[in-house]
């Protein structure tokens, strides 16, 4: 089986480099799908869902944010962004990415795809580079209370000046992240909160690439990504005429089981987007592209790239 190309580039932290990943389908390419990964994962585990779009000639490309999978490799450190600005940094990662499959896919219809984190620099990206993709899919996303938002992002924050912010917390990693295993109790791993498949689950907690406790910078980072994204400034910027798909599972606890996946969904609505899908799969959790069902899930994106391409 032919791996993806790997592609490396200058992150606009000007220290590092990211790495890339290129999936081609064989034949013509009918439209470019860019993968946003999410926080302590990396592109690795999109290879399946990647080889599916190739069959119906869709390229697949994304890359490892810093601090993560080969990018945080290479940096030998994982869950760090950076000590300024770190979400501004991987946000504008991944236009700089994007900028780059665009000369090579010049012409094509180019979406995103991001994923629980993912999703929300996806939303940062659209804010900020209006009009630049022909749609968005957002899958596991949310939107968490503006009172616990600010107060993880303060909670961070002290700790950071404090010990540094390339340090990591107990607390805040459990406040985070361990808060979403509560309520599959009781738990087979700590990890039961990802997907029915105990499969998927046992895989993730055995790669080296997810098992690593993300950095209170890291966390300071993406609540201040989540404050940015549902303020009436960013989301004003928007263009309404990108067609937006969003899915999740209706037991996935970073969308609070629904409620914050449409809370995002209204944030859309109300700022006028034209073409607007929301679809929320029965008992299914976090990841739904690696849930028990997943092969549905797969067809539901195609079908919707297929009307849009």
């Amino acid at each position: 089986m032919q791996q993806p190309e790997q592609i490396w580039f200058n992150s606009t932290d000007w220290v590092h480099q990211c790495a890339g990943y290129l999936w081609r389908p064989q034949g013509e390419v009918r439209g470019v799908v860019q993968i946003v990964h999410g926080i302590a994962e990396h592109m690795g585990r999109y290879d399946h869902f990647a080889r599916y779009l190739n069959q119906h000639g869709y390229a697949v490309c994304g890359e490892d944010h810093l601090g993560h999978g080969k990018t945080g490799e290479a940096a030998g450190q994982f869950g760090y962004f950076a000590r300024h600005d770190g979400w501004d940094t991987v946000a504008a990662d991944v236009w700089v990415f994007r900028s780059l499959m665009s000369e090579e896919f010049d012409g094509i219809p180019y979406f995103l795809l991001g994923h629980s984190m993912g999703s929300f620099l996806t939303r940062t990206y659209l804010c900020r580079c209006p009009g630049t993709v022909n749609g968005a899919i957002l899958s596991g996303t949310g939107q968490e209370h503006p009172l616990l938002v600010a107060g993880g992002k303060l909670l961070a924050s002290l700790i950071g000046h404090l010990r540094g912010f390339d340090t990591v917390s107990g607390l805040v990693n459990d406040l985070a992240l361990g808060a979403y295993n509560k309520q599959f109790k009781p738990n087979r791993t700590t990890a039961d909160w990802i997907s029915r498949d105990e499969q998927v689950v046992d895989t993730y907690l055995r790669d080296p690439f997810c098992t690593f406790t993300p950095t209170v910078g890291l966390y300071r980072d993406m609540l201040g990504g989540l404050q940015y994204i549902s303020s009436e400034k960013a989301l004003s910027q928007m263009d309404p005429n990108t067609p937006i798909y969003i899915f999740s599972g209706d037991q996935d606890p970073v969308g609070s089981n629904g409620a914050g996946v449409r809370k995002v969904y209204g944030y859309f609505k109300d700022h006028g987007t034209r073409d607007l899908t929301l679809k929320l799969y029965p008992e299914a959790r976090h990841e739904t592209l690696n849930e028990t069902n997943r092969m549905e899930v797969y067809a539901d994106v195609l079908a919707w790239l297929e009307k849009h391409t």
